[in-house]
């Protein structure tokens, strides 16, 4: 199926999965915080309370291999209630597959996933970005807004260690964190950039305005050369921390139309201090949309204030020092991008 194939499903598949009772939607009520210049949308849901609890996964850095005895459910056969299609592309060689997500918070949330098992530890490939991309667009012209996410490695938040992206629709064009990401006025296009404002590392990218409308090839080379500068200046944050643990890197990664977001991750959950309990942070958080399953936990996030949980599972920036000496203005002297 194309990317505008399978986008045309997703309505039917996320009532048909309900109706079948192999997706499970759990209702919920979006409360708005205002702080940092976004308006960060908590969404409680107390019927996640119910959902079983799985232990977060282990990523096996050393092999790209699925780990022996490791359930996966993300491998063959799919449960006809979650499955979409299979995405395909003659320009585009990797093999993907699109299920519905099976615990649903927000309606119609879907799945890209490998068609062969990968690790959720790996780097996203320039398939895997292009077929994101053109799910993205395919949806803008179904007049749906959405954008996707990445939750790399133990420390991201990411619930299964087959390589899956997901999907989620919006109300406006992006999530909450895009209103801070457009206002950035750029000297030097084509560059990244950091949102200096958030107390946390944050690398992002804005894409050409047309690259929607470009050739594949172009497409291709601009997502992938965004995706590389970003993971860069990712590593080089994790590396400016001595205390950052072994392995690889975690990270979070948001996909708009607009742009590409890229957050090193420190720890996967945030403690908070009222209650005691852990707050789990995926992609999401950073989009600027976290969950709570309780009016506790609504409150302490509130009181707490999202910088601050936001800040504790991340790494301080250093773009400045990253940027220091590479982008000068005209006198020589060093200039910062933001």
């Amino acid at each position: 199926m194309s990317a505008s194939e399978i986008i045309s499903k997703i309505p039917a598949s996320y009532e048909s999965g309900i109706e079948s009772g192999s997706l499970f939607y759990f209702p919920s009520t979006v409360n708005i915080h205002s702080e940092l210049g976004v308006d960060f949308e908590i969404r409680l849901c107390p019927a996640l309370q119910k959902k079983p609890k799985l232990p977060t996964p282990h990523f096996d850095d050393s092999t790209i291999s699925k780990p022996l005895g490791d359930f996966d459910p993300f491998a063959p056969p799919h449960d006809p209630g979650l499955l979409v299609g299979e995405l395909t592309s003659e320009e585009i060689s990797g093999q993907y597959v699109v299920l519905m997500n099976k615990y649903s918070v927000v309606p119609r949330h879907f799945l890209l996933i490998t068609k062969e098992y990968q690790s959720q530890t790996s780097p996203l490939m320039p398939d895997d970005l292009l077929q994101a991309y053109a799910l993205l667009v395919a949806g803008k012209k179904a007049g749906k807004h959405m954008f996707a996410f990445y939750n790399c490695g133990d420390l991201s938040g990411a619930s299964q260690p087959h390589k899956h992206l997901q999907f989620i629709e919006v109300e406006d064009e992006g999530p909450p964190i895009e209103v801070l990401a457009r206002s950035i006025s750029l000297p030097s296009p084509g560059k990244p950039f950091s949102i200096e404002r958030l107390p946390w590392a944050n690398h992002v990218f804005r894409f050409p305005s047309n690259l929607r409308s470009s050739p594949l090839d172009q497409r291709e080379h601009i997502l992938a050369d965004a995706f590389i500068s970003l993971l860069d200046l990712g590593i080089s944050t994790v590396r400016h921390d001595p205390s950052y643990p072994a392995g690889l890197p975690s990270y979070n990664v948001i996909l708009t139309l607009e742009h590409m977001h890229l957050i090193p991750r420190r720890f996967e959950n945030h403690t908070l201090e009222s209650t005691g309990d852990d707050l789990s942070v995926n992609s999401m958080g950073f989009a600027g949309m976290l969950l709570v399953k309780s009016e506790r936990e609504l409150e302490a996030v509130k009181t707490e204030g999202l910088g601050k949980i936001l800040r504790s599972v991340a790494l301080q920036s250093v773009h400045d020092i990253q940027v220091a000496g590479v982008t000068k203005d005209i006198d020589g002297e060093p200039t910062s991008m933001l």
